[in-house]
């Protein structure tokens, strides 16, 4: 899908590309998940590799945002779970959220894997 257009009519409007709306579904998708910032270091040339590999590590500045996101959500699914289980005494209900903070979590170590490796590690070629 291509996020940019020209403006309709011809030459009403600015003269650069304007970016087209995504859908609210693609901005929940963006907003939790980093993999759409990433290019495929394992395709193509051995010059494409590594400009996908440039490509990624300039992208993985953003990684630090998305580890806040998903801490933010992991503490509250797990302070949630903790206040069920313990105020309110329904186990099984909580485990809902201690399973949310345990995904969260996961999510957490794979983002962090991926900035240490893009930051401190050598291209792979």
């Amino acid at each position: 899908m291509d996020t940019f257009s020209t403006p309709a009519g011809g030459g009403e409007g600015p003269s650069e590309p304007t970016r087209l709306a995504l859908t609210f579904r693609q901005l929940l998708y963006r907003y939790w998940f980093f993999g759409w910032l990433f290019r495929d270091v394992n395709r193509a040339s051995l010059l494409e590799r590594a400009a996908a590999w440039r490509h990624n590590q300039h992208q993985a500045r953003w990684l630090p945002t998305y580890l806040k996101r998903w801490a933010v959500v992991t503490l509250l699914c797990f302070g949630i779970a903790a206040l069920i289980e313990h105020g309110v005494g329904a186990p099984v209900l909580s485990a809902v959220f201690y399973v949310q903070a345990a995904l969260g979590f996961t999510v957490n170590v794979v983002a962090s894997v991926m900035l240490l490796g893009l930051k401190m590690l050598p291209a792979p070629f």
